[in-house]
């Protein structure tokens, strides 16, 4: 009988851990409630049954992260019914979960112990349902072939993979994570689509938290303690320390910066003030007094737009559309945010039209407003085309309400993607631009952008459902791209400041992304611009963040939790610094500040924010010297000041953050 407490925490996880991630698939979502994962577990470790994280177990054995776990059953694609194939029993958990979903398992364990501890624990809760064998892994289990499905835990050689691939069904689906004893493996999953043919797909990337099974021993906790203790020491007094930004004097920064043409400031939260206003006093110095001509965000093209035909000066209809008007509001339609648009509306009114300061929007999560702008524009230009673009981008009409889902739809064999239509509007879209930007230039740049947006959107939501690799390459390439284009339009002596968060802007080669196969527009920019960028990262010890609990819940004002030990913010927190500004290139680390070269863990939080799984939702290991060239420290941060719609501060009602 269920223990009251395990079965609450069961829900919790299953609520907080699987379903707030974005699982949808039911059938995984009951199969993990129905099941007590306490009863996997010795008793001694019970009490972290329903950790977010891996358990190492003294048998041996491993018991998954839920949510690793889950993504693997889903991508098996199991509806009832099916006959399955494990491959590792281990300790048993991951065989009942399938026992649930499947009308047979038959599970292969290499070790004897565990086999036979399984097989007594089946034959009580899933008699004729489950089959355990000890044997190989690579053998699987011939005789019962073929199988619907099969689940591999084992790390098997690319050889033995292929070899159990020969015992699925036609249409069978085999899941299996890459390289297996990785930290950050890759769920992958092949069909078989035919006798001799298979089809390999890149699920999901999973970044693995496991435990340590022991504590250092006490000289090496000792002599680690120390070099923290120094590297503390070293930070505060190579750092240019402050009390308040505003005080801050910027001018060693400038001098660092140089000739860059592109400056790229991170921040390590959408919802914390400090980090906006330094960003905001920063990028004011660099229009000001170098001389940068447009700012580029982490936000959506159509709503920066609406933002940019403000600070521009152009004539517009207010009440055409909202900016910011989706989740998450908070993260850019905010007081701090406001005060830098309503100055840069302000300097521009000093300047000749061709030399006023942009704004835009680097992301492709705006999909339909991205299918209205280009239809509104062919309208204008060309309606035989605006005819055919509606045609093609009906493809996508069904999922409006809804754009997540269209990557679920497009996973299923029944549903094609749209991606042909997209992709032949935008390369119509440029074959046409010598006749469409003769006319207006800058026109024509919003519709293709939109366009561009449009074509790589729908490759984003048709790979994002996951969570894969293949999804954040794609996001930050188009971003990329979007920069790219902006710079070459404005012409050679163009220079660009970007915000966006420390996961796209510090260099992903110096963390544990590039390990795991990601790039971002940090990765990209140097590769491309090379010293000619300058990044700026910018992290906080403890205080307050605004954040939503989950993707599309309501905003709260939350409490930021003190950093972990032996992380980058605890460092800088030991350094007594209430706010510091350190040259990370120019300190050419050394001596205790060499320490700056090691890998450590960082903090990373968007517009979601899970402290009660901080560790594995929250932090990454960087090398934060080769991350980025700036790092600024604020102690103790405070939440942005959203904005409500109805407020309508500088243009007096008018303003682009509502109506």
């Amino acid at each position: 009988m269920d223990h009251p407490d395990f079965a609450r925490r069961r829900q919790q996880m299953v609520r907080e851990q699987i379903a707030a991630r974005g699982m949808r698939e039911p059938l995984v979502l009951d199969a993990m409630l129905a099941v007590a994962r306490e009863d996997f577990v010795p008793p001694p470790m019970r009490e972290f049954a329903y950790e977010d994280t891996a358990l190492a177990l003294p048998d041996a054995a491993v018991l998954q992260q839920p949510w690793a776990l889950a993504l693997g059953l889903a991508a098996l694609a199991l509806r009832g019914g099916e006959r399955v194939l494990e491959i590792g029993t281990g300790c048993g958990y991951a065989s009942a979960l399938l026992a649930r979903i499947a009308a047979e398992v038959y599970t292969v364990e290499p070790d004897a112990r565990l086999a036979e501890q399984a097989a007594g624990y089946f034959a009580l809760h899933f008699p004729q349902r489950v089959h355990v064998r000890h044997g190989l892994p690579e053998a699987g289990w011939s005789e019962q072939a073929p199988f619907d499905a099969i689940l591999v835990h084992a790390d098997l050689p690319q050889a033995a993979r292929r070899g159990l691939c020969e015992q699925l069904a036609q249409g069978g689906r085999l899941v299996a994570s890459v390289p297996a004893g990785s930290r950050a493996p890759e769920l992958i999953r092949i069909r078989r689509v035919s006798e001799l043919q298979y089809q390999r797909e890149d699920i999901a990337d999973l970044h693995l938290l496991t435990p340590q099974t022991a504590p250092p021993a006490a000289s090496g906790a000792q002599a680690r303690d120390a070099a923290e203790a120094a590297l503390a020491v070293a930070v505060a007094r190579s750092g240019q320390v402050f009390e308040d930004l505003e005080d801050v004097d910027l001018e060693p920064l400038l001098r660092r910066i140089g000739q860059a043409r592109v400056v790229l400031i991170g921040d390590a939260t959408h919802g914390t003030s400090e980090f906006y206003r330094m960003r905001q006093r920063i990028t004011r110095a660099l229009i000001e007094r170098r001389g940068f001509d447009f700012v580029a965000i982490e936000s959506d093209w159509p709503d920066a737009a609406r933002i940019d035909q403000y600070v521009r000066q152009a004539e517009v209809s207010p009440a055409r559309w909202q900016a910011f008007a989706r989740f998450p509001t908070w993260m850019w339609r905010n007081r701090e945010v406001a005060d830098f648009v309503d100055w840069l509306h302000a300097y521009n009114s000093e300047l000749p039209a061709a030399r006023r300061v942009a704004f835009h929007g680097l992301d492709l999560y705006s999909l339909y407003r991205s299918i209205e702008r280009v239809l509104e524009y062919l309208d204008r230009v060309d309606p035989d085309a605006a005819r055919v673009a509606r045609q093609r981008y009906g493809c996508l009409s069904p999922w409006e309400a809804d754009p997540a889902s269209y990557a679920h739809a497009a996973l299923s064999s029944g549903y094609r993607s749209c991606e042909q239509e997209v992709v032949a509007m935008l390369r119509d879209m440029l074959h046409s631009q010598g006749d469409y930007s003769a006319n207006d230039g800058e026109s024509f740049l919003d519709a293709l952008q939109n366009a561009r947006l449009v074509a790589n959107a729908e490759r984003y939501y048709r790979t994002m459902y996951y969570g894969s690799r293949t999804a954040w390459n794609l996001r930050d390439g188009h971003m990329f791209e979007t920069l790219r284009t902006l710079l070459d339009f404005r012409g050679p002596h163009s220079r660009a400041v970007v915000w966006a968060h420390n996961s796209h802007l510090g260099d992903s080669a110096a963390t544990e992304m590039g390990a795991r196969g990601e790039f971002n527009v940090g990765r990209l920019c140097r590769r491309h611009f090379g010293a000619a960028v300058c990044s700026i990262g910018m992290a906080s010890h403890a205080g307050e963040v605004a954040a939503a609990p989950s993707w599309d819940a309501t905003m709260q004002v939350m409490a930021l939790r003190p950093s972990l030990e032996h992380s980058w913010e605890r460092v800088f927190h030991d350094s007594g610094a209430p706010g510091l500004l350190l040259a990370l290139r120019e300190a050419a680390p050394s001596g205790d500040l060499g320490e700056l070269l090691r890998p450590r863990l960082q903090r990373a939080v968007g517009v979601v924010y899970r402290p009660h799984a901080e560790l594995a939702s929250h932090y990454y290991e960087s090398v934060l010297a080769r991350q980025f060239d700036e790092f600024v420290w604020i102690d103790r941060s405070h939440a942005v000041s959203p904005l409500a719609p109805a407020q309508s501060p500088g243009m007096g009602g008018t303003y682009p953050f509502g109506v």
